[in-house]
């Protein structure tokens, strides 16, 4: 029988005390990988500024018609034939909501990956708690914590987490309103239809979403052949192929197909779709989340 893969915990999928000791155990480690990743990125990150009410100096700008006189930089305009005016930065905080899919599904890991699911999706999460603590941003995990702002606030994170025994599989998503983004990081292997239901109430909050897709290598290749078992990590339901090369191409343009349609419909929302695989480096996703984070959206669910 072929060999699928290797849980990354030996541990049955409905004991959910046992996983929940697991996960505590590996937060310390998993928070010093996302502290190393975050000095790794740390240089090209600008934070979320944006021009409005506050003290400290942002940027010069050139004046535009209509424009109140106060606010014109008469020092900076006299160094050349241009009018400039001071723009200060915005100093509200922002909420920005972190969630991660600790399902079982999430434990598998392949021979060709160097992390599991799950481990890459907490190392995400802590990445992105300490680099918008660092840089003022109130945090929170749905069902779990309320928003917070803390210079310590991965850590915190990180705390109650590990004190969390069980989790629901899908958090309520209703508290989150307009103006607010959510980082939610899973393999989204649930079929389109059913998170796309459960994302619906996000779009019409006017929240806007960016998804991080953790997929293992193997998962998207396929790399199986001969008599194989497959195993469902949630149910412990199996499947036994007698050729499961015979298999490969339709299950690879199902794979592909869920991607597209999923990253399709967020893009139509104004959000992001980022893919992280497990072989590739997180500093990957989380610069790329930044760059969404950062930019204003002009979608459904973007800040105007």
């Amino acid at each position: 029988m072929a060999r699928i893969g290797e849980a990354s915990a030996p541990v049955a999928t409905s004991d959910a005390l046992a996983r929940g000791r697991l996960r505590a155990s590996l937060v310390p480690d998993l928070l010093v990988e996302a502290r190393r990743i975050v000095n790794t990125v740390i240089a090209g990150w600008h934070g979320r500024k944006k021009r409005g009410i506050g003290e400290n100096f942002w940027q010069f700008r050139p004046y535009v018609q209509g424009e109140a006189m106060a606010r014109i930089d008469w020092r900076r305009s006299a160094r050349d034939d241009h009018t400039y005016v001071r723009d200060r930065e915005w100093e509200a905080a922002h909420t920005v909501w972190l969630w991660a899919d600790l399902s079982p599904s999430m434990l598998y890991k392949s021979k060709t990956a160097t992390v599991s699911k799950e481990s890459r999706a907490l190392v995400l999460v802590f990445a992105l708690a300490e680099l918008l603590s660092r840089s003022g941003e109130r945090i929170a995990w749905p069902g779990l914590t309320d928003p917070f702002s803390a210079r310590n606030g991965a850590e915190r994170l990180a705390s109650h987490l590990a004190q969390a025994v069980s989790l629901p599989a899908k958090p309520d998503l209703s508290s989150i309103r307009r103006f607010s983004d959510i980082v939610i990081i899973g393999d989204f292997l649930d079929p389109v239809e059913e998170t796309m239901a459960w994302l619906d109430t996000l779009a019409r909050h006017g929240a806007r979403a960016h998804l991080i897709e953790v997929a293992d290598p193997a998962e998207e290749s396929f790399p199986y052949a001969g008599r194989t078992e497959f195993t469902d990590p949630e149910t412990g339901e199996k499947l036994t192929a007698g050729r499961a090369e015979q298999l490969s191409d339709a299950y690879r343009n199902l794979y592909g197909a869920r991607r597209e349609e999923l990253a399709a419909w967020c893009k139509r929302l104004g959000w992001s779709y980022t893919v992280n695989h497990t072989d590739r480096l997180a500093s990957e996703a989380l610069v790329r989340v930044h760059m969404a984070l950062t930019s204003e959206g002009h979608g459904p669910g973007g800040r105007r």
